[in-house]
Order: structure tokens, then C-alpha cells, then sequence
């Protein structure tokens, strides 16, 4: 169904309108705006099928770390929708469906197999069935077709060398800079973010883009530079560049190598920080994968960056403090929305057999309610997202409490060895607003590590 849920304020003013094309269908759209966003306030959930057993796939996290949001994009494969900035005639296709997203014929894999399928094993007593049977199987598995045309010649690779490199635009990330550009004005800030507006977690909060856009401002104002769009791909130890160990013998051995719209970056710092923040997870339950589940920071940027509205109804299912606050935002904002405290009930199964009709749950007796909704919201701990800090060497613990694998800094925030340093939620899962407390002394230490005067307030 064509629709157009764009009926909330948005955080920052609406770009210009624009049309993108969904399978030959033209839709509104407006730049600044990703192509997931676009189609989800269009009404459209269902994007594209999986690899094997064609289940519906939409987005989840809206923030391109789910990879359940790809279309081919411009004649190109498994392209996260929801990292590309909308433009007008944007052409995008849905994938691994026939004949479309939504009737899917090739989806009976699913249900023809409830046990799993190990096509190794199967049709191999006879090879003219075998082969017949694999062509079957490879055109229904895989992800996407082979690009229409080559990629274009790439930029050559350039070579940065910094003072402090910060790998993450949220809270801390974002309040670290500025205090370091601040307290250290000569130092040289690079902030890398893989989102085209930095902010992070602020963006799925009431205020929280407008807050987002000043911090982002009062840090380019200190000095800060910020990459924008630009993913740490990770850190080499091995790569030294022999001009910067000559040029900055304190510098950090090794080079964090940065994948950029521009092409590939290699940065060499004398300091590094690691804000990486924390991913937004599911929690188990039937059909936890379906079209119209997404993560309750996507709901909330969707609503409250976007100004797109969720849906009539939303069920927040998850961490009872997470839950209780992202269904109050909503509901200030006008909307319908329940809170459902996993430690009181448990989430079963998704109700209804095409779009989301609901949440199956059940007490601790075992009594069980229908929960009416048509967008449900995971309101999961995030787990910090430590694979970098961990690559580098630093240590982590899990910690159920906190979200996962936690990265351990000592009291200097320290991850690892004397120049690497973590703040924020990749510590441990506790929010914005402790992250900006840690990243404004994070960022002291660390500028006092540059030469800054050390400072009390």
C-alpha cells in the first residue's frame, strides 16, 4: 500500500522533494532522507527476501549494521537502503523475489522445509535429477544479481596523520572532540562516522537531532573534522608509514584504514579513540524477522528524526526501563504505543500472517494475551560494538548487564596500551547521557595527553 506516514515534525527541516523508484513504481520522497526511510513512510515494509528460504526482509536497525534492508540500487547488489541518500530517479529494485517483493512464489521453500533444508543431501541418487535440482537451488539461493556495469575507477588511497582520531559520531564520540579541540586547540581532530549526520542515539530521542546538530556544530567550531559517511574498516599494525613514524614518533604503530565515498583513507594518530557505541539487537521470538519488527532506536529516529510515524498502533517489547521510555516519547508525540516488560512477560510469536497484526505473550503462569499492534519495537540492551577496540587489543568482558562483550578501560579510559582510549557505550551499554559524562572527562585526560594544561572543570 502506497502511503504517506510522514505526519510528526521532523528533527531537522525536510529536504526538497524528490522521487525515488521502487520496481517501477514511483514514490515521495525528500533529500536528506535514506531510501529505507523513504519507502517505509510510503507504507512499505517488505524490501526483499532471504538468501535461502525467501523469507520477508525490511529494515530493522535503520542505521545500516543489520544488512536486512538491501536492494539493488542503480543497476547494484545488496545495497543497505538505509545508507543511501535519496536522490531524484533513484531506480532500486527489490531482490531474491518472483515475481515481487510481496508475492513472492519461491517463498514455498519456507514452509515446504519447516525442518531446514540441506540441499547437499538431497535429489543425489540420480545425477540428471541432482543436476536439475542444484540449477533449482542456485536460482533460488544467493543474494542479488551481478552488477549491470563495473565499478567505476576507484580514488587512489591517501594518507592522514593526526593528532587524536575518533572512531564514532554519537554522544561520546561528538563530546570527546569538542573537549579535545577545546582544551588542545593546535591538536589535529579527526572524527570518523559511518552515518551522514552524526549523533548517533541522540537521533532517536524527542530533541535529540536538534541536540545532535549543535554538538555536531560547537565541534567543527573547536576545530573538529568530521568524516562523515566513512566506515573503520580496521587497524593494522603492521602498516606503519615510515614519513609519519619520522614526522610523529609518538604516533599510535599502525594505520586504521577507513573506507569513504572518496575512497580508501589511511590514518596514522598519535592518539585513537574508540565511541563506537552499541547495535541494536532482537530477542528471541517466533517470526522475530518479519516486515514491520524493527529496533526501538529505529522507531524512535524514524519518529522523532524523520518525523515519520512508526505505525497506528506499537508494541515495545524488551528491557522494561528501555520499553516504558521509548512508549512514553511516543506517546507525547501522539501515538499508540504499549510497553511490554520482558522480565514480567514473554514474547511468543508475531500475530498475523502477512503484515504485523501483533505480539503473542505470556506471563510467568503461562496465561497468554494478544498484544494488537502493527509495528513492534525490540527494545533490546544494545551490545557495544567492540570488534574494532578488540582487533586493536583491547580487552573485553561480557557482561549480560551491560549488553554483551564489553571493552575494560582503567580509570584514564585507556583500552589500549598508553595511546588508545574507549569511552560511551562500547564500555558497557548505559546511554546518552552517562556517554557525554565520560567522553567530557575522556576527553580532558586525553587532551592533557596532547600537551593541553590540565584543567578542573
Amino acid at each position: 500500500m502506497i502511503d504517506d506516514l510522514r505526519t510528526l515534525s521532523p528533527g531537522a527541516p525536510r529536504g526538497e522533494p524528490c522521487t525515488v523508484e521502487l520496481d517501477g513504481e514511483t514514490l515521495r520522497a525528500f533529500t536528506g532522507e535514506s531510501v529505507a526511510v523513504a519507502l517505509f513512510a510510503a507504507g512499505i515494509h517488505t524490501l526483499g527476501r532471504s538468501t535461502k528460504y525467501h523469507r520477508p526482509r525490511g529494515a530493522f536497525c535503520f542505521e545500516g549494521h543489520c544488512a536486512s534492508c538491501l536492494l539493488r540500487v542503480d543497476g547494484r547488489p545488496n545495497v543497505r537502503a538505509c545508507q543511501v541518500p535519496v536522490r531524484e530517479g533513484l531506480a532500486c529494485q527489490s531482490q531474491n523475489a518472483f515475481p515481487t517483493a510481496e508475492m513472492d512464489l519461491l517463498e514455498a521453500a519456507d514452509w515446504l522445509f519447516p525442518g531446514g533444508m540441506d540441499h547437499h543431501k538431497m535429489l543425489t541418487a540420480h545425477r540428471a535429477a541432482n543436476r536439475l535440482f542444484l540449477k533449482v537451488v542456485r536460482e533460488v539461493g544467493g543474494s542479488g544479481r551481478l552488477p549491470d556495469a563495473p565499478p567505476a575507477t576507484l580514488s587512489p588511497a591517501r594518507r592522514e596523520t593526526v593528532d587524536l582520531c575518533v572512531v564514532g559520531g554519537g554522544p561520546a564520540g561528538l563530546t570527546a572532540a569538542a573537549t579535545v579541540a577545546r582544551l588542545a586547540p593546535a591538536a589535529r581532530v579527526l572524527l570518523v562516522d559511518d552515518q551522514d549526520r552524526p549523533g548517533g542515539s541522540w537521533h532517536a530521542l524527542p530533541g535529540g537531532s536538534a541536540r545532535a546538530g549543535t554538538q555536531t556544530a560547537q565541534a567543527e567550531t573547536a576545530g573538529v573534522r568530521i568524516l562523515r559517511r566513512a566506515t573503520a574498516i580496521g587497524f593494522f599494525p603492521e602498516d606503519v608509514d615510515p614519513q609519519a613514524a619520522v614526522a610523529v614518533p609518538d604516533a599510535v604503530p599502525g594505520t586504521l584504514a577507513l573506507g569513504t565515498p572518496d575512497g580508501l583513507v589511511h590514518v596514522t594518530a598519535r592518539r585513537l579513540l574508540y565511541a563506537t557505541g552499541a547495535y541494536d539487537q532482537n530477542i528471541p521470538f517466533l517470526d522475530n524477522d518479519r516486515p514491520g519488527v524493527i529496533s526501538a532506536r529505529a522507531c524512535g529516529r524514524l519518529a522523532f528524526r524523520d518525523g515519520v510515524r512508526p505505525g497506528e498502533r506499537v508494541a515495545v517489547v524488551g528491557d522494561g526501563r528501555l520499553a516504558r521510555a521509548l512508549a512514553a516519547n511516543l506517546a507525547a508525540a501522539g501515538l499508540d504505543a504499549e510497553a511490554i516488560d520482558t522480565a514480567r512477560e514473554t514474547p511468543i510469536a508475531v500475530l498475523g500472517t502477512g503484515a504485523v497484526r501483533g505480539l503473542r505473550v505470556a506471563d510467568p503462569a503461562g496465561d497468554e494475551r494478544r498484544v494488537e499492534a502493527d509495528i513492534i519495537a525490540v527494545a533490546a540492551l544494545p551490545a557495544p560494538a567492540s570488534e574494532l577496540p578488540r582487533q586493536h587489543g583491547a580487552p573485553v568482558t561480557f557482561d549480560d548487564a551491560r549488553g554483551g562483550f564489553a571493552v575494560t578501560v582503567d580509570a584514564h579510559f585507556r583500552a589500549a596500551g598508553a595511546a588508545v582510549f574507549a569511552c560511551g557505550d562500547v564500555t558497557g551499554y548505559r546511554g546518552p547521557d552517562d556517554a557525554v559524562a565520560e567522553a567530557r572527562l575522556a576527553g580532558r585526560i586525553i587532551a592533557h595527553t596532547l600537551g593541553a594544561a590540565p584543567t578542573t572543570t
